[in-house]
């Protein structure tokens, strides 16, 4: 640890992490949940939409406000970073939370908070095949096979692809396309972050993607009935969710070496899965042999993905 850099203490490290996993963990329960008191029936796709947008408009705002008074300074984007800006949002949030919004009124908590775990994988599998950022190493191999073997697992076996009941298209095809949207924007984050300020892109690209759905969920004739305080406190904390957690892990990511956050992400996962199972009712999937089996190894694959072999050894 730094002198004087809290954030680089291993216990703050750790704590702060898992503040961020709870908070991520927490967005399937919180949706699944605004869907009941918003009156959303699982096939109204306009007004989910609607929800969708009007969460990362408010997330967008949070993190702009957030950072600005971390900075000490008004975050506003270069003139240059307006492409960049529309590119991420199509990817991050539009394209991704279309479908991550589809999936949690056609799936359980559980599933959805493993099956989303997938993003993980398949970001390393574009980052090496389809973007050509890095090389496909035996630990980063290992760490994906393992990985996509809970997937699998939680799917219900290679036989729910053909024959089974374990799929659908939009319940767990969608957190699936999901996550491949999850993947692209992660390797476009690291490609413009080299120029860019990625809490700026991130903000922006939130609030514009948020207003985006928010039309087009309005356009397609969706609407948002608030009921009472629930409905704006259920909004408030969605927002939070990502405004929280996306400030929260960019400070650890700047004092702490990428490997040491990044493999603490193993908590994601568990922690969906355990708040699902508290605030839906889905214990009895939760803890499942095949659902804790396919939750080990997708926390599992996470911690091999992210591991520093080389820092380990030095150690020693």
């Amino acid at each position: 640890m730094k002198k004087g850099n809290l954030w680089a203490w291993f216990p703050v490290t750790f704590a702060a992490a898992l503040f961020c996993c709870i908070l991520w963990g927490s967005a399937t329960p919180a949706i699944k949940i605004a869907y009941k008191i918003f009156d959303i029936s699982a096939d109204d796709t306009a007004s989910r939409i609607m929800l969708a947008g009007s969460r990362f408009v408010i997330a967008g705002l949070m993190v702009i406000v957030f950072c600005s008074a971390i900075n000490r300074r008004f975050l506003i984007p270069k003139k240059t970073s307006g492409a960049r800006i529309l590119l991420l949002s199509c990817f991050q949030t539009v394209g991704q939370y279309f479908f991550f919004f589809m999936a949690l009124a056609h799936t359980t908590g559980v599933r959805g908070s493993i099956i989303n775990a997938a993003g993980n994988f398949l970001t390393i599998v574009m980052a090496v095949f389809v973007f050509r950022m890095e090389k496909m190493t035996v630990k980063k191999l290992a760490g994906c096979i393992v990985g996509f073997a809970g997937i699998v697992l939680i799917l219900g076996g290679a036989s729910s692809f053909t024959s089974g009941p374990g799929i659908t298209l939009a319940g767990e095809g969608a957190m699936l396309t999901a996550d491949i949207f999850y993947a692209l924007s992660g390797c476009c984050i690291k490609i413009f972050s080299k120029d860019e300020d990625p809490v700026v892109l991130s903000g922006y690209q939130f609030f514009i993607g948020g207003i985006i759905l928010f039309i087009v969920g309005w356009a397609m004739g969706g609407s948002l009935v608030f009921s009472g305080a629930g409905c704006v406190l259920n909004l408030l904390y969605m927002g939070f969710i990502s405004a929280g957690a996306y400030t929260v892990w960019g400070i650890l990511l700047k004092h702490n070496p990428v490997s040491r956050v990044s493999i603490l992400g193993f908590m994601n996962p568990v922690l969906g899965v355990l708040l699902s199972a508290a605030f839906l009712g889905e214990n009895r999937e939760a803890f499942s042999l095949t659902g804790l089996l396919a939750l080990v190894l997708v926390s599992l694959g996470i911690v091999i993905v992210n591991i520093d072999i080389k820092h380990l050894r030095n150690k020693e």
